[in-house]
């Protein structure tokens, strides 16, 4: 049996997130997309702290709502990879850690767990974004630095830097995040199939 893991997930503050799904809509479509942004935060967050591979369950930033057995720690408020250090920081050092993007409304406690007992095999693993770009997911074993590198390209650098690639199937929850209309489009679309299965506070909002 693996060992739980203390995951961190940074979440931006919703009025400030993104800002790619409100495009040139004007005021209402910012208020729309910030709470989408809230929506999607809250649905991402929630279905990790469902997933029994989980331990504790570090946010870095601000949620929009308290959530049970989540602990909100600040955001430095340097970029990304500052506030994933902040959550790492605050981890439990003597647990595998494991940094999860705030941006998967569709992501199911099951598919996670998956991943993570998956990871427990490695000392590193990564899984990527349904493009095959992206990065969702980092994990690391007890004991051992994280070699992050989030942004563009992220899953090739993190292959690079010696992340195992995680066999995650390209509909899962787990790499369906959502930075544009386009993926929100597509999401929902799948959502509509019953291909994937929406958190409730974003299928709300569709």
């Amino acid at each position: 049996m693996s060992a739980r893991v203390s995951l961190v997930i940074p979440v931006r503050d919703a009025a400030s997130a993104k800002s790619r799904l409100a495009g040139d809509g004007g005021a209402k479509a910012d208020a729309r997309r910030a709470a989408l942004a809230a929506a999607i935060a809250l649905d991402t967050v929630s279905a990790a702290r469902g997933a029994r591979e989980v331990g504790e369950l570090i946010v870095v930033g601000s949620l929009p709502e308290a959530l049970p057995g989540v602990r909100v720690v600040d955001d430095p408020g340097f970029g990304l990879l500052v506030a994933i250090g902040a959550g790492l920081a605050a981890a439990d050092p003597a647990s595998p850690t494991a940094v999860l993007l705030g941006d998967l409304p569709a992501l199911q406690p099951a598919d996670l767990d998956a991943a993570l007992v998956a990871a427990s095999e490695h000392h590193w693993a990564f899984v990527p974004d349904a493009e095959g770009a992206g990065t969702t997911l980092v994990t690391a074993a007890a004991g051992l630095p994280h070699a992050l590198r989030f942004g563009a390209g992220s899953a090739e650098a993190h292959r690079d830097a010696g992340y195992v690639e995680l066999d995650v199937p390209e509909r899962s929850g787990l790499r369906r995040d959502v930075d544009t209309p386009a993926q929100l489009a597509a999401l929902a679309a799948l959502a509509a199939a019953g291909a994937v299965l929406l958190g409730p506070r974003t299928a709300a909002l569709l």
